[in-house]
């Protein structure tokens, strides 16, 4: 973040990374009844894939943030936003490798942050409630969100099956035609 604004930035690309940050954010509004079934982690995915880590991490975090706003926000507000901002880098990092542009390699990697994610999650769930910290209250700590994580993995899993070619080849489209993040 500090990166990002601290550079110099075409109002453009600003624009650009406040509207994918802000259909992330809808996207899990309007998932809210679905017990972390939302196609949120999608784009946030998409976005660094093409948009590489730098715009990948931006969406990811300021989505957790505008989508707190209806959801509420608290001290795990922090920690959603550098779980999503994480995984929009990672994209970023790993979109010219074999395994992201590959269907089942792009697959897989949605599907493990499904649950890395949770994990990030349940760190805070952890150390700020379970007492007392033991192997077995950690291990049950993480098991209780299971079910979670699950449905993540495979929401992810679902939206990147069905829409990641399309979308990619749009924001592909949508990079090259008004020369936006060149030198992501």
């Amino acid at each position: 973040m500090i990166r990002f604004e601290t550079k110099k930035q075409d109002p453009r690309e600003l624009v650009l990374i406040s509207m994918l940050a802000a259909i992330a954010a809808i996207s899990r509004i309007l998932f809210a009844p679905l017990p972390n079934f939302k196609p949120m982690s999608f784009v946030i995915i998409v976005t660094g894939i093409v948009f590489g880590p730098e715009s990948g991490f931006m969406v990811g975090s300021v989505s957790a943030i505008l989508s707190n706003i209806f959801f509420g926000q608290g001290p795990w507000t922090l920690l959603q936003m550098l779980a999503w901002g994480l995984m929009g880098l990672t994209a970023g990092l790993l979109r010219n490798t074999v395994w992201i542009k590959s269907r089942y390699g792009i697959l897989m990697f949605g599907f493990s942050w499904g649950f890395i994610f949770g994990w990030i999650m349940d760190a805070w769930y952890i150390i700020g409630f379970i007492r007392p910290l033991s192997l077995m209250t950690i291990i049950g700590g993480l098991s209780a969100s299971f079910y979670f994580d699950l449905m993540h993995a495979l929401a992810n899993t679902f939206f990147l099956g069905i829409f990641s070619k399309s979308w990619i080849k749009l924001f592909n489209r949508i990079k090259i035609k008004y020369g936006l993040l060149e030198d992501s």
